[in-house]
C-alpha cells in the first residue's frame, strides 16, 4: 500500500482543484470517505470544539492533536492533512511536531507564522510572528521531512490579517524557496485578492472556505480556473451537525416527533461499519456475535 504522503502527491499531480471536506474525528472522516472524497483534512478548528468544547484559540495540547489525529488517520485510507498550529513552541518544537504528525500516519502538517496562542483565521485578536521566525517555523518543518518524516509541509500564513496581502504574498514565497510543498495564504478578502495569489505564487496553493467567513466562497470549477489545488471546508461538517443536533434535542425537549430527522438504524450501522465487522469477525470460530 502507498504511504499517505505518495498518495497525496499524486492527487496534487493531477489537474483541477481538490474539494476537501474537513474533519474532526473518525466518525466524521469515514463519512468523508464514504461519500468519495480523495482526501480530508483534520480541521483545528472543528476538533477543538468537538474533543474539549471550546474555541480554537490554542487551548488544544500536541498531545491532544497527535491523539485524535491518529484515531482519524487509522479509521480512513484517504490521505488526510492535519493542523500543526504553530508547531507547539519554538523550531524545535516544529521538528517534534512535523515528526509526530508523519508519525501518526498523516499524509501533511500544516504551521503556520501566528503569534500563540494561535486563532482561527477567521476570528478576531490574530497576529503573525517577525518573517525571520516564521521562515524559522518553516525551515524547521522542511528540516524534519528531509531527515525522514514522510509528510508534506503545508506552510500557512496569517499576515494578510495585519500586514496586508503583499506582506502575506511575499511570506508564502519565501516558504516556498524554503521548501514547502503546500501554500495557504489564510483569509484574502476577495476575489481580486484569490487572483493576486494564484498569479504571484507557485502551486499547489489552498482556498480556505468558510461559510460566513471573510474569503468568498466561490465554485471549486471557479477556484480551480485561478489556479488553486485544494479548496478546504473546515467547518461545514460540523456546522451541519451541530444544527442536526440541536434541532434533534430541540424536538426531544419539547417532546415532538423527530424520526424524519434520524438517519435509519441499520443504514447508521452500515456506515458505523457493523458489516465488515461482522464479516471479519466470523472468520474466528471464538467470537462472539453481537447485533
Amino acid at each position: 500500500m502507498k504511504r499517505p504522503a505518495e498518495r497525496l502527491r499524486e492527487l496534487l499531480d493531477r489537474p483541477g482543484c481538490l474539494t476537501m471536506p474537513c474533519c474532526f474525528d473518525a466518525l466524521s472522516a469515514k463519512l468523508i470517505e464514504q461519500a468519495g472524497f480523495g482526501l480530508t483534512f483534520m480541521s483545528g478548528f472543528a476538533v477543538s470544539a468537538a474533543r474539549i468544547g471550546e474555541p480554537d484559540a490554542g487551548l488544544m495540547s500536541y498531545g491532544e492533536v497527535i491523539d485524535q489525529g491518529r484515531d482519524i488517520c487509522e479509521a480512513v485510507s484517504i490521505p488526510v492533512i492535519g493542523d500543526g498550529d504553530t508547531g507547539y513552541g519554538n523550531a524545535m518544537n516544529v521538528r517534534r511536531t512535523v515528526r509526530g504528525f508523519a508519525a501518526a500516519g498523516f499524509a501533511s502538517v500544516m504551521i503556520e507564522d501566528q503569534l500563540a496562542p494561535k486563532r482561527c483565521g477567521h476570528t478576531r485578536g490574530k497576529q503573525v510572528v517577525s518573517r525571520e521566525e516564521a521562515m524559522d517555523r518553516i525551515r524547521a518543518a522542511v528540516d524534519a521531512r528531509e531527515e525522514g518524516a514522510d509528510v508534506l509541509i503545508l506552510a500557512r500564513t496569517d499576515a494578510r490579517h495585519e500586514h496586508g496581502l503583499g506582506e502575506a504574498i511575499e511570506r508564502a514565497a519565501a516558504f516556498a524557496e524554503l521548501g514547502a510543498d503546500i501554500l495557504f495564504v489564510e483569509a484574502p478578502r476577495s476575489e481580486a485578492e484569490m487572483r493576486q495569489v494564484c498569479e504571484s505564487l507557485p502551486g499547489p496553493l489552498m482556498a480556505n472556505i468558510v461559510e460566513g467567513g471573510h474569503t468568498p466562497a466561490l465554485p471549486v470549477a471557479e477556484l480551480a480556473d485561478m489556479g488553486f489545488a485544494i479548496a478546504a471546508y473546515p467547518l461545514t461538517l460540523l456546522s451541519a451537525a451541530m444544527r442536526a443536533m440541536t434541532e434533534v434535542l430541540d424536538r426531544m425537549a419539547a417532546d415532538r416527533p423527530r424520526d424524519e430527522l434520524l438517519m435509519d438504524f441499520e443504514l447508521l450501522k452500515e456506515r458505523i461499519g457493523f458489516q465488515r465487522y461482522y464479516a471479519q469477525s466470523d472468520r474466528y470460530a471464538s467470537a462472539q456475535r453481537v447485533d
